[in-house]
């Protein structure tokens, strides 16, 4: 878990058993998940909330909810609540969106502009307790010109700002006439979105129903459930016992049903990345001259190769290498020569049992991970036997978030992290030093004047040569202080049941952030899916 908004809670490996035995009690099965109209897909995590007040449905994928834009398969804009894509003044400070006309929310209430105002003005709101506000830095304020039509007046020019509009909208009627952080709306929410919710047992499933009044057409899946189970072995145990359509499972696992009969493997590229973070406050990973052994101690294609049997690639920053906006010559080659001889100059030595001190302070630390998480849990493993080698101790443990998060000032956490739309999304949440220790925000409690400047730069512009030039600056300085130890970037991997098609082909994958299933997979548009004949 990184800085993201939808900050996410794991179940327990027990209450992903029991929630199989809910979701095979509750739908009709043929042996292969659910009925002709149903779909069960195993994901890893849930949300914290349902409110998009609150984070949820930020980046998109909302099943409740809809933006005024959306994605396609390729990754690009159009329109869901907006009836086109906006009209932007030539200064870049003005998005003028013209609403699609004829939407109601579930409850049957008509989708207005006063709905979209609501939402963004809530968000910006500093007694809402929504971790994203900086996602919004940029806009200045949003009015409802008429009935049909919306304007966003932004500071400055912010080239990704139609990016931020796929935001779901909450309607004012119910959302509005309650408490936003704790009101029954974060639970129990209306959208305008292809399904409804029609249950939510906590640390087990979501289980939704189709919309019949969808806007988009009505879903072709009456029923859909996200079944939560955070172990992995669990997960994919379930999904070859017949119990699911569908789940995302490590590489490794996914590996496993390749001769299966009636299952199809999908991988998605993706932004996904996994790091470990290095507190500034720990004496030892708050060092640069450690940050920089540990960046070169690790050998990263040994993780691609051996962790996720090559559906990934070594990660050096948050931007991955075939990214346009990947800065050549960031790469670090494994030199752990070259690590040793980095600690030796500033004063950290070799003990007899070959871990490092200085000034009477030894080289180690603890490194959390996830509890069932065995992709986390192998990385960290990996990055411990590593480093060991350059003479620093990483103490593997594992826990729930709620055991981590209280710990995370001081000990480093194998966390993960990614957005494909825009590298602003990513990275000013991860370095900028005003979001340090905000929750899952700039875990390591990075500071540098050098990279604060040139994140503002890049995202109050929309020159793009500017931008890349800003984004060039952080990935090198990333190199000569390395606010975390960036491992791989990992491919998503999905195994279904292929039984389904949408238009004339089966399920396809989006390029995907981190999300462990939730709003991304090949259930993206689930709401087309249908049997094949």
């Amino acid at each position: 878990m990184t800085a993201r908004s939808i900050r996410v809670r794991a179940a327990t490996a027990m209450a992903g058993t029991v929630a199989f035995g809910a979701v095979a009690c509750s739908t009709p099965t043929d042996g292969t998940g659910g009925a002709e109209d149903s779909v069960v897909v195993g994901i890893a995590n849930e949300p914290e909330t349902l409110s998009p007040l609150l984070g949820y449905g930020k980046d998109g994928n909302s099943k409740i909810f809809d933006g005024l834009l959306t994605h396609d398969a390729a990754m690009k804009l159009k329109p869901a609540l907006a009836a086109k894509l906006p009209q932007v003044s030539d200064d870049g400070r003005t998005y003028t969106f013209t609403l699609r006309q004829g939407v109601r929310f579930s409850d049957g209430t008509p989708f207005t502009a006063d709905d979209v105002v609501f939402t963004y003005d809530t968000i910006l709101d500093e007694k809402t307790n929504n971790a994203s506000k900086a996602e919004l830095d940029a806009l200045d304020k949003v009015e409802k010109k008429d009935d049909k039509t919306v304007v966003f007046r932004l500071k400055y020019p912010y080239a990704p700002f139609a990016e931020r509009t796929v935001l779901a909208i909450a309607p004012k009627h119910l959302a509005g006439k309650q408490d936003i952080n704790s009101g029954p709306f974060t639970t129990k929410p209306v959208g305008t979105g292809p399904y409804v919710l029609a249950d939510w047992s906590k640390g087990e499933k979501l289980t939704f129903k189709a919309n019949p009044h969808y806007w988009g057409g009505a879903p072709k899946v009456k029923n859909f459930t996200m079944a939560i189970i955070k172990d992995d072995d669990v997960r994919a145990t379930r999904l070859r016992a017949g119990d699911l359509d569908g789940a995302i499972l490590p590489p490794n696992l996914a590996a496993t049903f390749a001769s299966s009969k009636g299952k199809k493997t999908l991988a998605a590229k993706t932004f996904d990345y996994r790091n470990v973070t290095l507190p500034s406050a720990n004496e030892v990973t708050g060092d640069k001259a450690v940050r920089r052994a540990l960046d070169l101690a690790v050998d990263r294609k040994a993780m691609v190769d051996g962790i996720l049997d090559g559906a990934g690639k070594p990660a050096y920053g948050p931007v991955p290498t075939d990214s346009p906006w990947f800065t050549k010559g960031t790469e670090r080659a494994h030199d752990l020569k070259k690590a040793e001889r980095i600690l030796d100059e500033a004063g950290w030595t070799k003990g007899e049992d070959g871990i490092r001190t200085k000034d009477g302070e030894r080289a180690s630390f603890k490194l959390w991970y996830l509890t069932g998480d065995t992709l986390r849990q192998k990385h960290a493993l990996a990055f411990a036997s590593d480093v060991k080698k350059a003479g620093i101790e990483a103490e593997v443990e594992s826990g729930t978030w709620e055991a981590i998060e209280p710990n995370m000032k001081h000990d480093a956490v194998l966390a993960g992290g990614g957005s494909p739309a825009d590298p602003d999304f990513d990275q000013y949440l991860l370095l900028h030093s005003s979001l340090a220790g905000d929750g899952f925000n700039n875990m390591s409690r990075y500071a540098s004047d050098t990279v604060d400047r040139a994140l503002v730069d890049a995202r109050r512009t929309d020159d793009t040569e500017k931008r890349r030039a800003a984004y060039d600056t952080v990935q090198r300085e990333l190199v000569d202080d390395p606010a975390y130890t960036f491992l791989t970037h990992v491919d998503h991997m999905y195994v279904i049941n292929d039984k389904w098609r949408t238009g004339g082909s089966g399920p396809t994958t989006q390029v995907e952030p981190h999300d462990h299933g939730l709003a991304s997979g090949p259930w993206w548009n689930v709401e087309d899916w249908q049997p094949k004949k």
